[in-house]
């Protein structure tokens, strides 16, 4: 499965921290999911979406010190997380 598209958070089309993602759009599924949602179905089924962006990444599920569920790309040698790389 690939993460193709990205919402932003209304007011954070800007941000650069993933933390600000409200919604991403898997291919196979061709609707927008709740970051919240994958990252659930992550801890269930780790490994099993990547970022539509070379090196393909894999998405994680992370918890921000708040405890707000999100996920992000592995890390890799690029400069910025690939998954806000993707279009929005």
């Amino acid at each position: 499965m690939k993460a193709t598209k990205i919402k932003m958070k209304r007011g954070c089309t800007e941000s650069n921290n993933v933390q600000e993602i409200d919604s991403i759009l898997l291919d196979v599924t061709g609707i927008y999911h709740k970051k919240e949602q994958l990252h659930d179905y992550l801890l269930q089924n780790p490994n099993t979406i990547q970022v539509n962006i070379y090196p393909y990444p894999n998405l994680i599920p992370a918890k921000s010190i708040y405890g707000e569920r999100y996920v992000r790309s592995e890390d890799n040698d690029t400069r910025q997380d690939n998954l806000k790389v993707i279009a929005h």
